[in-house]
């Protein structure tokens, strides 16, 4: 069983943990609301735990573009 992080605007792998090594309530996940679990995680039929975040390129043209905000997705 493992987290897998994901950028949800371009799809990117960012990174992986080894679930046996850290525990949800570690990670912080206790502090979203119900709403922003949803949105942000899915738990996968192996066990696997899939997580949106966002990696640094996008992060990077939010800030130099803040209308971005505006759109779901805007990477072409």
């Amino acid at each position: 069983m493992a987290l897998h992080y994901y950028c949800r605007h371009c799809g990117v792998k960012v990174g992986s943990l080894e679930q046996s090594l850290v525990t949800t309530d570690l990670l912080g996940f206790h502090h979203l609301t119900n709403e922003e679990r949803n949105d942000m995680i899915s738990y996968k039929d192996n066990g696997d735990v899939h997580v949106l975040t966002i990696c640094e390129d996008c992060q990077e043209a939010l800030e130099r573009n803040p209308h971005f905000h505006e759109y779901q997705t805007f990477i072409q």
